[in-house]
């Protein structure tokens, strides 16, 4: 049987990390459950206090395809490279200068939203596509790809 996948990210804000990612995608920040108009007011109607409001969001596809990304807060900072991280699919199937060009513009627009561009891998063929190395707002690595 097959199991889905839910991807967790630590962090010190995670509703802010939740928000990045939903752009960074195209997904959506979890809506609260049925009956609430806001987490802020689910959360506060089951007795969590304000100053826990953000120890925890997520972001989902808002077509129920790809995997739910969960974030919650860890007292501790990122202190070492990550072992895994996600690769963002901005250019498949496009090669040379048409495919960087098109990291470019996705860089350009994610550097614009938070993010932290890192290095610049050239296209050296036929192994190696090219890509940009980024992070997120708390310096999660990623690559666009």
């Amino acid at each position: 049987m097959a199991r889905a996948v839910q991807v967790t990210f630590d962090g010190a804000a995670p509703g802010r990390l939740a928000e990045f990612w939903a752009e960074v995608l195209g997904y959506q920040v979890q809506p609260p459950p049925p009956g609430f108009a806001t987490w802020p007011e689910a959360l506060t109607a089951w007795g969590i206090p304000p100053e826990r409001h953000d120890e925890a969001s997520a972001a989902v596809d808002p077509d129920g395809e790809g995997p739910r990304l969960f974030f919650q807060r860890v007292p501790e900072g990122r202190t070492a490279k990550n072992r895994v991280h996600l690769d963002v699919r901005a250019a498949p199937g496009l090669t040379g200068d048409e495919r960087m060009a098109t990291l470019e513009a996705e860089c350009d627009r994610l550097v614009a939203l938070g993010a932290t561009r890192l290095l610049r891998v050239e296209p050296d063929p036929p192994l190696v596509g090219g890509n940009i190395v980024m992070a997120d707002p708390e310096g999660n690595e990623f690559c666009l790809d």
